[in-house]
């Protein structure tokens, strides 16, 4: 392989990892926290309420599948709808206060710590912009927009109204109890509605606009240039 684009390859790993491990795991505590304030205390009790990525860490959703996403699209050359995931926290919805209401905080958690992490990636990015030439200033803005653009892209795919993604729990919360029951049916079936929209293409049609919808509230909420984020994405991206 060329040594070129080892190097790439490296450079890209060290961008992404910490921002992904992040981005998945602490979702996921996120989750198990509200709960554990709503009543449950299922993910309390084993652990999975800590900052602690080595307790949320899936191997294969975690690690593997956002590698080799990476991977790809380095070697075949343009982006890609980089996600992953981590151990789902267990959350005993019937142990919540008032599990139909406390049940949209619960899963509301996860996309709303995404939110917190992508501003604290551009302030990373403001900050390396005061370093301006300094020798960690790349790297620390490089690191930035790659965690903006994760945390953005793990919001929006979860606030897509599909059980059993966050979305569709927030749906379910949201309906009537009658419309909700029959809703939350297609809980068994939304991995493989999700699977088909991401292979026709439905799901990036989707995704997308949320994205950049995402990216420019982020951008105005932490002072940085719309125009120049994405920039910098697409670097970091390249």
């Amino acid at each position: 392989m060329d040594p070129t684009l080892v190097s790439e390859i490296v450079r890209k790993i060290a961008v992404f990892a910490l921002p992904v491990i992040f981005a998945i795991t602490l979702h996921e505590a996120a989750h198990g926290y509200v709960a554990m304030k709503f009543g449950d205390k299922t993910a309390w009790m084993l652990g999975r309420v800590t900052a602690n990525p080595l307790k949320h860490i899936d191997l294969v959703g975690t690690i593997i599948v956002p590698l080799v996403i990476l991977l790809t699209s380095k070697l075949l050359g343009g982006g890609a709808l980089l996600f992953g995931w981590a151990k789902p926290v267990p959350v005993n919805f019937n142990q919540l206060r008032r599990p139909k209401q406390d049940m949209l905080w619960v899963a509301a958690a996860g996309p709303g710590m995404n939110l917190v992490m992508a501003l604290f990636w551009a302030l990373m990015i403001q900050l390396g912009i005061v370093l301006q030439s300094g020798f960690f200033s790349e790297p620390l803005m490089l690191m930035g927009a790659a965690g903006v653009f994760i945390n953005v892209i793990l919001m929006a795919l979860n606030l897509i109204p599909l059980p059993p993604l966050d979305g569709g729990r927030i749906a379910v919360s949201l309906l009537p109890r009658k419309a909700a029951w029959q809703f939350s049916k297609l809980e068994p079936y939304g991995l493989f509605i999700l699977l088909g929209l991401l292979f026709t293409g439905l799901l990036g049609m989707i995704l997308w606009p949320l994205i950049s919808l995402f990216i420019g509230l982020i951008a105005l909420l932490s002072g940085l240039d719309t125009i120049g984020l994405l920039s910098l994405i697409q670097n970091v991206l390249a």
